[in-house]
C-alpha cells in the first residue's frame, strides 16, 4: 500500500543492492520489489512507512548497502460510481492492409473487492470469436491505468456488447486497442472517483494519554471504532487513511512521552474526500 524509489549511492552499492532486495523479498511476502516501467527506477513497496524504514535499515546493517530513498508514495486506486457505455474504434485504412477494430462495452460499479468481472455478450458474430480473447486482454490492460491519475481501476463489471470487423483489416492487435479505447471512454463517462487505502490502527497507551492520542487520530481523518480498558492502559482501535500516517511513530512518542505503542494493517479502500482530490492529482502531475 506504500512504495518509494530507491537508488544505490555507488556502483558497489548497486551490485549489493540487488542481492539484498532479493533476499529480503524472499523472507517477507508483504515486501515487493519491481522496476518502474517508465523511469527505470527500482521501487520497493510494503505495508507502511515503518515497514519500509525497517527494510532500509536492514539493507544497511545486514548487507552494507547505502542507498538514497525517494518520498513514500501512496497506492491510490480508481473506480467508477455510475453506469456508462464506452465506444472504441481503431480504423487505419490508407492503401494496402490497414487496421480495423471496433468494440463497445457497458461498464458499471462492482461490489467491493471483486476486482474486474468481464462478460462476453456478443451475439451473431459481430465480433468474430477468435478476437474475443484480444478484446478481453485490452480490457485487462485498460484497468491498469485509470483516467483520473493513472492509478489502477478496481471493482468494475464490464459487458462486451457490440462491435464490428473488417474481413481483411481486422486483427488481434486492432481489437485489443479498440477495447482499451472503449474502456477509457466508459471510465470517463462512469463518474470516476479516487480511492485511498485505509489502515486499521491499534494504539496501546496509558489512560492519561488517551485524549491526546484520540484527538491526534481525529486530526488525521481517523475514526475511532472502540476503546478497551486493560488496567491503566487504553487500547484504541481506529481506522485512518494511510496518507495521514506519515510520521505517526514520532507523533505518538511525543504525545505519550514514549509510553505508547501501535500497530497497523491494511483494511480497505474508500473514496478520497472531494476537497483533497485535486491536490493529490496535482502532486502526481508534478512528479
Amino acid at each position: 500500500v506504500i512504495s518509494m524509489a530507491i537508488e544505490p549511492k555507488t556502483k558497489l552499492d548497486q551490485e549489493k543492492m540487488g542481492v539484498a532486495l532479493q533476499r529480503l523479498a524472499e523472507e517477507d511476502p508483504t515486501f515487493r520489489v519491481y522496476t518502474h516501467e517508465d523511469t527505470g527506477q527500482t521501487i520497493i513497496a510494503g505495508m507502511g512507512e515503518l515497514h519500509l524504514e525497517i527494510i532500509r535499515d536492514r539493507m544497511f546493517r545486514e548487507f552494507k548497502v547505502d542507498a538514497n530513498a525517494g518520498k513514500p508514495q501512496i497506492a491510490y486506486r480508481e473506480t467508477i460510481t455510475g453506469n456508462a457505455h464506452g465506444v472504441g474504434k481503431l480504423i487505419k485504412q490508407s492503401g494496402g492492409r490497414g487496421q480495423y477494430g471496433h468494440v463497445e462495452v457497458d461498464v458499471r460499479p462492482g461490489a467491493r473487492s471483486t476486482g474486474l468481472v468481464v462478460e462476453n455478450k456478443i451475439v451473431g458474430g459481430i465480433i468474430p470469436r477468435e478476437y474475443i480473447p484480444a478484446v478481453k486482454k485490452g480490457i485487462e490492460e485498460a484497468i491498469l491505468n485509470g483516467v483520473l491519475g493513472g492509478y489502477p481501476v478496481v471493482d468494475v463489471e464490464v459487458d462486451i456488447v457490440y462491435g464490428s470487423f473488417h474481413e481483411v483489416d481486422s486483427n488481434e492487435l486492432a481489437f485489443k486497442l479498440a477495447a482499451i479505447f472503449a474502456m477509457k471512454d466508459g471510465f470517463k463517462q462512469g463518474k470516476p472517483i479516487l480511492l485511498e487505502p485505509i489502515m486499521k490502527v491499534e494504539n496501546i497507551t496509558p489512560e492519561e494519554s488517551q485524549g491526546d492520542i484520540c484527538g491526534d487520530l481525529s486530526r488525521r481523518r481517523g475514526s475511532i471504532n472502540s476503546i478497551e480498558k486493560r488496567g491503566h492502559l487504553a487500547i484504541i482501535h481506529a481506522e485512518v487513511p494511510l496518507a495521514e500516517l506519515f510520521g505517526y511513530a514520532t507523533a505518538i512518542r511525543s504525545l505519550s512521552k514514549g509510553r505508547s505503542s501501535y500497530s497497523m494493517e491494511p483494511s480497505h479502500f474508500q473514496p478520497v474526500p472531494q476537497n483533497l482530490v485535486a491536490a493529490i492529482l496535482d502532486q502526481k502531475e508534478t512528479k
